[in-house]
């Protein structure tokens, strides 16, 4: 058992082993320079470059062997899933957003709730407006819910064939209107 003497600090063993390591490897000719070696570093940036000369090396190398460019979104067939996955990400995004501004109005506003509904109805803006207003706030809700539910099925391994993606796209689109016009109507 080695005595430690209070001058030497715990961790110099530590240190020491580490040393050891290195200098074996040294002494060995382990260097990640050599040729044999080159495999850890060849797809690697090397330091200094920016991000603009990465950029500029790409395009020109991309220029130099006459590759085209990538088809932008605009050469692509819309389609039923493709919209619905914009919308969940937007609706998604939106909730998210209108949450987290209800929260910070609640925190920071004068006032209490019972009088910030009082105020809407004081305003007397009619039945058609309030039930257009509660369908708007309704279906981001509803589409999303429903949405992720069948997020959850795919999650699962079921549902990617594409008859059943449009069929339960329809689902989603028909469940979330019908939900948003009975809250709506409440």
């Amino acid at each position: 058992m080695q005595v430690q003497s209070p001058e030497e600090p715990e961790h110099k063993s530590n240190t020491s082993f580490l040393s050891l390591v290195f200098r074996t490897f040294a002494r060995q000719g382990v260097c990640l320079s050599k040729p044999q070696y080159s495999f850890l570093y060849r797809h690697a940036a090397p330091m200094g470059t920016t991000a603009k000369d990465e950029m500029n090396k790409f395009w020109a190398k991309n220029a130099r062997l006459n590759r085209p460019m990538s088809p932008h979104i605009t050469i692509y067939q819309w389609s039923v899933p493709m919209m619905m996955s914009i919308t969940h990400r937007g609706t998604g995004v939106g909730l998210s957003g209108a949450i987290s501004a209800f929260a910070v109005a609640a925190l920071v506003l004068p006032g209490n709730y019972p009088y910030y509904l009082d105020l809407i109805h004081s305003l007397s803006i009619g039945p058609i407006l309030i039930g257009l207003a509660k369908f708007g706030i309704a279906f981001p809700v509803s589409y999303h819910t429903y949405n992720g539910i069948r997020h959850l099925y795919w999650d699962v391994g079921k549902g990617f064939k594409i008859p059943e993606v449009y069929r339960t796209g329809y689902t989603v689109i028909g469940l979330s209107i019908i939900t948003s016009i009975a809250i709506a109507m409440i």
